[in-house]
This record gives C-alpha cells, structure tokens and sequence, in this order.
C-alpha cells in the first residue's frame, strides 16, 4: 500500500491504496472535491458535513441514473437493473422458500 494525500474543499486527506489503484483514486477525489465546491459556492449550506452528505447523495443519484453507452440495455440506468434484479431476488425467495422445509 501507497500512501496518497489528496485535498477535498480545501483539506488534506492522506489514504492508503495500491499503486494499481491510485489513478482512480485521485480521480474520485477529484469528483468529489468538484461536487463539495459546486454545493459550497451555491451558499445555500455551510456545515462541512452538511456539504458532503449533500455531494454524496448527488454522486449516487448521478450513478444509479448512469445508462450504459450501448447495447441492447443502454436504455436501463444503474439503479434500473438494481430494482430488476431486487425483484427477481424477491420472486426466487418467494417461490423457492416453501422448499426449504423438503430437506
């Protein structure tokens, strides 16, 4: 493990990562610090902790709305394919539960 120290809104963080891992690393730490600077310049929350959670739900949303480039699912975004496959897990359990008591 590397030590990395990367500056979000202005403060140091020092990580640990492997070498392999360190380009994505800087590079979520630099999503994250633009997000934390967009939702600080807006004025509207001033809490440090108030600021990531407000960054934190946006990256998410932004991911489970993320679609694939192409394909024959391009159409479906992350959180898509996470409810399909929640369901299917629901309707398995459902089905396949009964079964449990034959062994």
């Amino acid at each position: 493990m590397e030590r990395l120290d990367v500056t979000i809104l202005g403060r140091e963080y020092p990580l640990a990562c492997a070498p392999e891992e360190q380009e994505a690393l800087l590079e979520a730490a630099s999503m994250v610090d633009r997000a934390m600077q967009r939702i600080k310049a807006a004025g509207k929350i001033g809490s440090t902790e108030r600021i990531a959670v407000m960054a934190a739900l946006q990256i998410a949303g932004d991911l489970l709305n993320a679609k694939a480039p192409d394909g024959p699912l391009s159409q479906l975004a992350v959180g898509d394919y996470k409810r399909k496959i929640e369901g299917m897990n629901q309707i398995l359990d459902a089905e396949l539960g009964p079964q449990d008591k034959l062994f």
